[in-house]
Formats: structure tokens, C-alpha cells, sequence
């Protein structure tokens, strides 16, 4: 399957996306085979889903022009969350219950896929994210979540690489935390940052904390400015960290600040401003500077083509994730079910997709690697392999 898949990628588009929108009617059609798509399409976070959907309908619109799925087209049923976990878990229940998906992908935040976890698994039904990096999205309280996977690092691991990253490659030995504190996100890669920073004789300097929505800074950049550091580790989501980014600038700080794949949006250049994005870094799944990557340039070539602009890390992963899904369900066989298609997504063996090659491991994680992202004038400019 990984052979047939791979060569879908290069396949001319001739047939139009099937696809479901929200409020729409159940269907029983068993000549086609029905994935949901439940992502944050509004909301504090649409930039996310946004990204992803384009990602994820392009690979379908790939795979129909291929033949579908053991010859049946594919039937995507899409709805928007909102941003709201609340939102995701009804809609996760419609889609399962009512819908008839085999299958669901998104949504995009690791509040909101959690939210729809006990769902799939009440259902069993898989559900699968392409960036829901939390600890705990497939293994809680010790207990792998049967019907949870993603195709995206988790925040130990990109936290800790970038720790790697501060230390060996911009010689790093002290560092400040700034941290949006009501984001379980933000306060994985923190901890994980430091452990792994103070691990290789590094020193945290001050942690600082904001909250979600807040728009000034100006008091948590004072306090820091006073103080002697290398390195500032900002893990947050580009609304507030293009904000914080802009303020440091404007108060004269300097340091090399660093950060995670929440720093993946146009909006963060928006909001910081060019001038403002230098010796920027950030742990990411993805880089459109892999110019001698088959995959990676014919994927940009054809996300250029249907939409006219750039395709983000988040659409990579959304596009990637949609051939995982794909995958797995021809290997489930002629009548899978949600469980067949549970098991064929755990036995994964070297995926090649555009966000790298990986294998699903015990825990339902893909054994991955990550890169470093370098910003010039907020444009990518450099692309390293994590340590």
C-alpha cells in the first residue's frame, strides 16, 4: 500500500473531491467510503484547521483521482469545531453515530482531540491528529487510548530538541521561560525545555507566565530585561507569541527567543512584524526549503496548484494523515470496520509521507524525527534536523 499510495502523489487530478459539509445529512451509501473531518475551522485556533482541512482534502482529491479506496471513492464529512472541545465531542458523537465514518480526522489542539477520545473509544471508531502533541493524547494515566493515534512528535520530544538545539548550536548556558499558562501545550514544552537544558548544565534564569488572550507584555519583558540570559523559550500559539515577540523587540531585547509548531501561521509575521521575526527558531514537522525531496516539492507544486499560496506544516500534516488514514483502511480489507482499521493504523511499518518517514509505535505515536526552523524578516530561511 505504501508503494500504490506513493504514487498517487504524482497523479493528475481528474475527479472532484467528494466531500460533506457541516449539518449535513447522514448517508448509509456503502459505495463510498466515509471519513469525518472534525477541525477547527473558526475560533481562536482556525489557522490551524484551517491549514490542515486543505491538506487533508487535497490527498483525497488525490486518492479519488487514484481510485479511491479498494476501488470506492472516498466521502469526506466535514464539520467545524469552533475551537471549542465541547464543540469537537458533539460533533465527534454525529459523526460516529449518525454519520457513519469509519473513521475521523482532527481536531488540530490536543484540548479538542482529547475532548473526542472517550467518543471513538465508546464507538470504536479511530480517530487520528496530525499535530495534537500533548503527552497525553494517546496514553493516559499509563493506559494507551486504543482508538487515539496521531502522526505528529510530542511535546517532550520537540521540547527537549530544542533544549538540544539552544546548547549545542547557538551555545546557550542560560535561559528565561515565558509561557502561556492556561496551555497545557505551552506548559509541556516548558518543562520539558528546562529539564532537558538544566540536564546538559544549563540554567533557568526566571520562568514568567500570561494567559491566553492577553495583549501586553510590557511587565513580564521589564522584568526580564534586567536580567543576563542567552535565550528566551516562549511555547505558545502564535496569537500571543507574535504579540510578545513584537513588545521584546520594541523594549530592545535581543536574545535568540525559541518556541514550538505553534509558531506555524501567517499571522505570527502579521502580528510581530518582519523586523521583529530575527533569531527566531522553532521545533517544526516540516520545511518547504527540502528542495531535493521528491515529496516534498511535488506535494508544494500540487497545494500550490488548488489553492493558489503556500502550504504550511499543518497542511503537510493534514495531508499526510490523510494518506495514513488511507492506508490503513485498504489494509483493513474489503469490509473494514473501526476496529480492523484501529489495528491496521497500530501495525503501520515506514510510511513515507511529506512530513517524513515513520512507523507507529506501541504507544500510537509515529517514531518521527523534528527540525529546527530559522526566521529571517519572519521568513523561513533555515532548516537543521533536531538533535
Amino acid at each position: 500500500m505504501k508503494r500504490s499510495l506513493a504514487a498517487v502523489a504524482a497523479a493528475t487530478l481528474s475527479l472532484s473531491l467528494l466531500a460533506g459539509c457541516g449539518g449535513g445529512s447522514s448517508s448509509s451509501d456503502s459505495d463510498s467510503v466515509k471519513i469525518g473531518v472534525n477541525y477547527e475551522l473558526s475560533g481562536n485556533v482556525a489557522t490551524y484547521g484551517d491549514a490542515s482541512v486543505k491538506g487533508v482534502e487535497l490527498a483525497v482529491e488525490e486518492l479519488n483521482a487514484a481510485g479511491g479506496i479498494n476501488g470506492k471513492p472516498i466521502e469526506i464529512v466535514k464539520y467545524d469545531t469552533k475551537s471549542e472541545p465541547a464543540e469537537a465531542t458533539t460533533l465527534a458523537t454525529k459523526l460516529m453515530t449518525q454519520d457513519d465514518v469509519i473513521t475521523v480526522i482532527g481536531p488540530a489542539t490536543s484540548g479538542s482531540f482529547k475532548a473526542t477520545i472517550p467518543v471513538a473509544n465508546q464507538n470504536k471508531i479511530p480517530v487520528v491528529s496530525g499535530s495534537a502533541t500533548a503527552e497525553d493524547v494517546t496514553v493516559s494515566n499509563g493506559k494507551v487510548q486504543e482508538y487515539a493515534f496521531r502522526t505528529c512528535f510530542s511535546d517532550s520530544f520537540q521540547g527537549t530538541a530544542m533544549a538540544s538545539f539552544a546548547a549545542a548550536q547557538l551555545g546557550a548556558k542560560t535561559a528565561v521561560i515565558i509561557k502561556d499558562t492556561s496551555s497545557d501545550y505551552a506548559k509541556g514544552l516548558a518543562e520539558n525545555f528546562a529539564a532537558k537544558f538544566q540536564s546538559e548544565g544549563g540554567t533557568i534564569v526566571s520562568e514568567e507566565g500570561y494567559v491566553a488572550g492577553d495583549t501586553d507584555f510590557q511587565a513580564i519583558l521589564t522584568r526580564i530585561k534586567s536580567q543576563s540570559f542567552d535565550a528566551i523559550y516562549l511555547p505558545g500559539y502564535y496569537n500571543e507569541v507574535g504579540l510578545i515577540i513584537k513588545q521584546a523587540r520594541e523594549l530592545g531585547i535581543t536574545a535568540p527567543i525559541l518556541g514550538g509548531d505553534g509558531y506555524e501561521s501567517p499571522t505570527l509575521l502579521q502580528l510581530g512584524g518582519a523586523s521583529a521575526l530575527n533569531d527566531v527558531y522553532y521545533t517544526n514537522h516540516y520545511s518547504p526549503l527540502d528542495s531535493d525531496n521528491a515529496k516534498v516539492t511535488d506535494f508544494i507544486a500540487a497545494f500550490k496548484a488548488k489553492y493558489n499560496e503556500e502550504p504550511s506544516a499543518f497542511s503537510a500534516l493534514g495531508y499526510d494523515t490523510a494518506y495514513f488514514v488511507a492506508d490503513a483502511i485498504e489494509r483493513a480489507g474489503d469490509q473494514p470496520t473501526g476496529e480492523s482499521v484501529k489495528d491496521a493504523m497500530a501495525s503501520t511499518v515506514d510510511f513515507e509521507g511529506v512530513t517524513g518517514t515513520f512507523s507507529i509505535d506501541a504507544n500510537h505515536d509515529p517514531d518521527k524525527s523534528a527540525l529546527v526552523i530559522g526566521l529571517t524578516n519572519g521568513v523561513p530561511t533555515s532548516a537543521v534536523p533536531a538533535a
